[in-house]
């Protein structure tokens, strides 16, 4: 196994997945060929495995990707990432692309109850203050009546979310301007737009700024997580649409999630369910954009790979290496 990279002679570090072949953090493989490399990090150049050590675990790497939920593909190379940490390059006919739902149901829960522990927790401080402004008789009666205000305005007098425009300016936002996001059809194009209430001010924003802003504002607005059923419904919304690009599309066309004046496209109106799924879909499109903008290179090194790989392995070929080859072919399925 290459401890170093062939070609500039840095470590190409390791991995916990791949028990028959744990060198590396980015391994291509090529299941129909029996080809496996190791992709140095630093300068992503591909080294080739010996062939006696890849038959095992080109099939872990096949079975490692199909079960890796984050993944991105063109017409020849496929880029997955493992919860571990590992890069999987799949070479030949990309799979389905599938929405990682399953990553969400932990992290909606935990988040849910990181939330109630502040809640009680905060409970708790408020209430000891209260008891022993009594005590000492430093509280009447009259404010301890008003401790839900004070409460109140504690909680939407903190600032929830900074906002970075692209002119530089810096939009700092309490809860009860998150209150007024608004998703609704860009002005042309794909995509959305979103409206941004800082107070009584109201500015739209498109494009990528549009993306940036929501991706931050989201998590804050489902600041309680979510139950288990609420995520459930949540993924079944994204899964009916077939995909998040899709399910996006949907959300902020036509008269839904209105407010009281009947103003249509408000965040804080959509259904629980809604407001998760929402986040999920942005979060998968930006991990899916970054694996996509790899793609391109790791497709032009796996033509030079290739070719290298083709002589080297038809030098003093076993005879009994061909079976082997031909047995991965079998098994690797084509979607």
């Amino acid at each position: 196994m290459y401890a170093t990279c062939m070609f500039c002679n840095r470590p190409l570090g390791s991995n916990q997945v791949v028990e028959h072949f744990p060198v590396g953090r980015r391994l291509a493989f090529d299941a129909s060929r029996g080809r496996l490399w190791v992709v140095c990090r630093k300068c992503e150049r591909w080294n080739l495995s010996p062939i006696e050590e890849r038959w095992e675990a080109v099939e872990t790497c096949e079975r490692l990707f199909r079960e890796t939920r984050i993944r991105a593909s063109t017409e020849n190379v496929g880029l997955a990432r493992h919860p571990e940490g590992l890069e999987l390059v799949r070479i030949g006919e990309p799979l389905r692309q599938e929405f990682a739902a399953w990553r969400y149901g932990d992290q909606f829960g935990r988040r849910r109850k990181k939330a109630i522990l502040y809640g009680v927790g905060g409970a708790v401080v408020i209430g000891g203050v209260f008891i022993g402004g009594l005590a000492t008789g430093a509280i009447s009666g009259a404010l301890l009546g008003q401790s839900g205000n004070f409460v109140n305005l504690w909680t939407n007098g903190r600032t929830r979310v900074k906002l970075r425009t692209e002119d530089g300016r810096i939009i700092k936002l309490k809860k009860p301007d998150l209150l007024g996001t608004r998703l609704r059809e860009p002005s042309g194009g794909d995509g959305y737009r979103i409206q941004i209430r800082k107070g009584k001010d109201k500015e739209w924003f498109e494009g990528a700024e549009a993306e940036r802003h929501i991706s931050v504002i989201m998590p804050k607005m489902n600041a309680m997580g979510g139950k288990e059923r609420t995520v459930r419904d949540a993924v079944s919304q994204i899964e009916h649409h077939g995909h998040p690009d899709h399910f996006l599309s949907d959300l902020v066309k036509g008269d839904r999630f209105k407010d009281k004046k009947g103003v249509p496209g408000y965040v804080n109106k959509m259904p629980a369910p809604t407001k998760l799924a929402l986040e999920m879909a942005l979060h998968e499109e930006q991990e899916r954009r970054a694996l996509e903008g790899e793609l391109w290179r790791l497709e032009r090194a796996w033509e030079e790979a290739e070719e290298i790989a083709a002589i080297s392995d038809d030098l003093l070929l076993p005879s009994d290496v061909g079976d082997g080859i031909e047995r991965l072919r079998v098994r690797a399925p084509s979607e």
